[in-house]
């Protein structure tokens, strides 16, 4: 069995923490501004900076390791999330994340940044209808789901292409 590098020890540590910091925001901030007059569950922007991390930890820690992370996760958004969100949580979370994967590894050959780009606007879709059919009933907080998930794809994208640019520049001089 391969063992990650430290660096994708961190980044499989990091993406799994982002559950019970989702659970815990949205049962101890409710709802949040997302931006253009939206609202979304507390717990978006770490549903989101998750989707990006799973595509990040594939990258650092491989694929068993980033399957194992969504099981533990999975796990963990259950036993963490309140008992009234824990189905609706673990429910969303591995279904959402195992899209995520299906879409971005035959995009992988692409670059990271289209198969990430691609791959948590699916993940971010299914994680939105899931968890609020499940948890609440009702889509009233669709559009700021996704508003707020994207945010963070799209600041993400915006770090690792700026990290890559800076990374060319200083290779080629």
């Amino acid at each position: 069995m391969n063992v990650p590098a430290p660096a994708g020890i961190a980044t499989l540590v990091a993406y799994v923490a982002t559950i019970p910091a989702a659970n815990l925001a949205v049962t101890h901030f409710g709802a949040v501004p997302v931006g253009f007059g939206y609202a979304a569950p507390a717990g978006v922007y770490m549903v989101g900076l998750a989707l990006v991390l799973r595509d990040l930890a594939r990258e650092s820690a491989g694929r068993g390791a980033v399957l194992a992370a969504i099981a533990v996760g999975t796990i963990l958004s259950y036993l963490l999330a309140d008992p009234g969100l824990a189905g609706a949580s673990a429910a969303a979370f591995a279904v959402a994340e195992t899209m995520d994967f299906v879409v971005y590894e035959p995009l992988r050959k692409r670059g990271l940044l289209i198969a990430m780009l691609v791959s948590n606007a699916v993940g971010l879709l299914a994680d939105s209808l899931l968890f609020l059919k499940l948890a609440f009933g009702s889509f009233e907080y669709l559009p700021g789901q996704i508003l707020g998930k994207a945010w963070m794809t799209f600041a993400a994208i915006a770090v690792l292409a700026l990290l890559r640019r800076r990374k060319q520049a200083s290779a080629s001089a």
